[in-house]
């Protein structure tokens, strides 16, 4: 009688059973290449079967028997049962860690795991499992040559999402494997990214190449850090000299000229080349009279926005004898504190050209007129800003003003110092400024810029003998004084210093518990939003949103830096950035108006210089919102989102909102501040504070724009009313956009590179393409946000893997023209 058959067999079973059977016969068969051949068959057979069981039943104890067997080749058994092991390692060392027994077995098979992981292309397993047991330290004994680089990009990649401080840990160990095979632009970029010094000498005392270190020159300049070179790190005094000039940004002004001449745009324009009205109906035209002072105020930020560092325009810099007669005339067509904006837009124009700068200021300073005297101040700051000089002539023309009688004067000269040594920690203006915080006589506005310089000065040192005068001064307000709106930089100025320094800012977020109540929540989330600022720590963006969700009074202003920190932190990485756009869509549905009045802003930040679709959209909606202060922040952020792009689709939203609110003549200031913005640099400048392909943050880049966004916080207070030249502090943020290769003796050449959309390729299998949808152009190039630049010729080697700024080419050795 046949058996019957299972009715819990599939198809499959049952062919698997009939097979079995059939070679069980023919083993019994008197042929020996019968027998032969039935059993390699069953051999086979059993391994397929054994790989099902595998997966369900002998995997969930494999680690188990791994320990109590015999061991042999861990790889043998294929990459499916290693990956296995991996993952149940993990959770018995978590086990065993929380029990404290020993795990020493454990090690012994991670070793082996990670060897055969890094010999199998499986680098990025082989990291996580590192991470699982605590003991990176061990990829630097299996890395190689053909697997360093892999590595460290999912290292790098990885130290994103991973929390303080383990991400540090992570970048430690990328530093130390790129130290090893010489690959030292790499392990600059990681020591910048750790605001390690020690590691940065390390790469200039490790390297002996002259060329190499002159890139990594350029490398540092761009991040905006103030390093001064010794000995140690350049043997030579004649090259350490050259190599210092090229560190304090000597060279900048000329390389972004030569990319102004290269593109054909150094022609002058004026405002109202920008504003193009004729392209409007009549409406715009013949609103309030064109020579309002309010009006001519915008003309001025745009005129100075637009021809940034071109050195020429049709207002300031035209000879007065000139036909038009308009240089001297232009000045005084602003009033009062009008004329500090127009006299300092001279030092824009003429941005990092310090000798031209100084010489064209000149006139000023004998001005007895104290705005002009005051933009003459601020110009020089705004002039020197990013260079450095060892003669420093910022600091000796200024220093002289920081105790003048007249407070727009002594504004002017704290405010200039502030922008020209951001990031520098000089102890010099530390002793010049820190009084002025404790001073009982000087006014509010005074100590209130005088705490925002010396946040800039030392951003993100953690120094706290200027945290200390800040908190006095925080502490010596009364009551009236605290509610004042330029107070608010106190707290800002506080939080700079600990800029991205994460848990180092929490002896001071204590103190801050003691302030007034009118302050102290103001200053907890702007001390927690800057001390987080690009770190993209998931748990402090919860906290933040957490603070936007409760509805409060009308006096409550703590909300404002909170929405803004939401940005702030969660603007490191994409993922993150994406989430945190859907996020304050939510807080504009639900939140008071005090939270939608910073939403715009958060936005701003979130895309600024990277005109994103779905951003734009809700600008624009915000734009024509009933709420005036709602409106004026879209508008602002509608600027910085587009910020140096020239992006028509914004700069045709603007000119439309130019004829819808002709006749406020606030918003429309907002409107011409936003187009001078989308045209800044006549679309060659970035505000971007992310550099070598959003690896890097730029501290003082960052310090400028949040200033900013504080001040848009109030905005009828303070760029509405006589402190509209705080707009000024987003030159901190401008750097050209541009890929400019020059040659060994670092004068410029052209070569073909593609640039296309950069794609992410870490952890991908072989070597996949990093750009897509390239175009094929000559350097020097502009480089848009989202896009990437890589050679297009093997005749020259480059001497950074990330073609952004000035790149120092070499030429290829093997190279043989075809």
């Amino acid at each position: 009688m046949a058996p019957v058959p299972d009715p819990n067999n599939s198809e499959e079973d049952l062919e698997l059973k009939q097979n079995l059977e059939l070679y069980v016969e023919r083993v019994q068969d008197p042929n020996p290449e019968l027998q032969k051949a039935a059993l390699e068959s069953m051999r086979i057979l059993w391994s397929y079967m054994l790989m099902g069981l595998c997966s369900t039943l002998f995997f969930q104890e494999s680690l188990g028997y791994r320990l109590t067997g015999s061991g042999g080749d861990i790889g043998s058994w294929g990459h499916e049962y290693v990956r296995n092991l991996a993952g149940e390692i993990a959770e018995e060392y978590t086990m065993r860690q929380s029990e404290e027994a020993s795990v020493e077995d454990l090690m012994d098979l991670v070793k082996q795991i990670v060897a055969f992981h890094m010999k199998h292309n499986a680098e990025t397993e082989a990291v996580d499992l590192l991470m699982d047991v605590e003991d990176l330290d061990l990829l630097l004994a299996h890395v190689d040559r053909t697997n360093f680089r892999r590595t460290c990009n999912y290292l790098t990649s990885s130290a994103k999402f991973l929390p303080g401080p383990d991400d540090m840990l992570v970048l430690d160990i990328a530093y130390m494997i790129y130290m090893k095979f010489e690959e030292y632009p790499n392990a600059l970029q990681v020591a910048l990214f750790l605001d390690n010094m020690q590691y940065v000498k390390q790469v200039f005392t490790s390297c002996t190449d002259l060329l190499r270190k002159k890139q990594f020159c350029y490398m540092i300049s761009r991040h905006g850090i103030t390093v001064e070179l010794d000995s140690e790190m350049v043997a030579d005094k004649d090259d350490r000299d050259m190599l210092q000039d090229i560190v304090n940004n000597t060279k900048l002004s000329e390389g972004y000229l030569t990319l102004a001449r290269d593109i054909e745009v150094m022609e002058a324009k004026t405002p109202e080349d920008i504003y193009k009205a004729h392209l409007l109906d009549g409406r715009a035209s013949s609103g309030p009279s064109v020579d309002s002072a309010r009006q001519n105020l915008a003309a001025t930020f745009v005129n100075a926005f637009v021809n940034a560092g071109f050195g020429q325009d049709k207002l300031m810099t035209v000879p007065s004898d000139a036909a038009s007669g308009t240089a001297g005339n232009w000045l005084f067509k602003n009033k009062e504190h009008g004329k500090t904006s127009a006299a300092a837009s001279l030092g824009m124009i003429l941005l990092w050209d310090v000798d031209a700068g100084l010489t064209q200021l000149d006139k000023y300073f004998h001005s007895t007129d104290n705005p002009v005297l005051a933009g003459a101040l601020l110009g020089v700051g705004i002039n020197n800003c990013g260079i450095k000089s060892d003669c420093d002539p910022a600091l000796a023309l200024l220093g002289e003003y920081i105790d003048n009688e007249d407070s727009s004067v002594r504004i002017g000269a704290i405010m200039g110092l502030g922008i020209a040594y951001a990031g520098s920690q000089n102890d010099q203006l530390r002793s010049s400024l820190s009084p002025i915080l404790n001073d009982a006589k000087a006014p509010l506005d005074v100590i209130a810029f005088a705490a925002l310089s010396l946040g800039m000065i030392y951003v993100g040192s953690c120094n706290e003998e200027v945290a200390q005068s800040i908190i006095f001064a925080l502490m010596d307000r009364s009551e009236a004084q605290l509610g004042d709106p330029l107070t608010r930089f106190l707290p800002l100025g506080l939080g700079l210093l600990y800029l991205g320094k994460q848990e180092n800012v929490e002896a001071t977020a204590e103190v801050s518990k003691t302030f007034n109540e009118k302050i102290r929540k103001y200053c907890d989330m702007t001390l927690l939003s800057c001390a987080y600022a690009g770190t993209g720590n998931v748990l402090k963006v919860q906290d933040l949103l957490a603070q936007c969700g409760e509805h409060l009074e009308k006096g409550d202003i703590h909300q404002g830096p909170a929405v803004l920190g939401i940005a702030m932190v969660a603007m490191s990485e994409e993922l993150g950035l994406d989430m945190a756009i859907r996020s304050l869509e939510r807080v504009l549905q639900y939140g008071e108006q005090n939270i939608r009045r910073a939403v715009p802003l958060a936005l701003g930040l979130l895309c600024i210089s990277n005109p994103k679709v779905n951003v734009m959209d809700t600008l624009s909606r915000l734009s024509h919102d009933t709420d005036s202060e709602v409106a004026m922040a879209a508008i602002i952020s509608l600027g910085l989102i587009g910020a140096g792009t020239n992006n028509a689709r914004i700069a045709g939203m603007l000119r439309n909102l130019s004829s819808y609110y002709y006749k406020d003549a606030s918003l429309l200031f907002c409107v011409r501040i936003a187009q001078g913005f989308v045209h800044m640099g006549k679309g060659l400048l970035t505000l971007s504070p992310f550099h070598s392909e959003r690896l890097l943050l730029s501290p003082t880049a960052l310090a400028g724009i949040v200033t900013l966004l504080h001040a848009c916080l109030d905005m009828k207070s303070i760029i509405l009313g006589k402190y509209h030249y705080v707009l000024y502090f987003i030159v901190l943020a401008m750097q050209p956009r541009m890929m400019l290769t020059v040659d060994e003796n670092l004068k410029p050449i052209s070569v073909p590179v593609r640039v296309g959309q950069a794609v992410d390729v870490v952890g991908q299998a072989g070597r996949p393409k990093t750009i897509t949808g390239f175009q094929t152009h000559s350097t020097p190039v502009l480089l848009a946000a989202g896009e990437r630049a890589e050679l297009a010729t093997d005749k020259y080697i480059p001497l950074s893997p990330i073609l952004e700024g000035f790149i120092i080419l070499k030429e290829n050795p093997d190279y043989r023209e075809e």
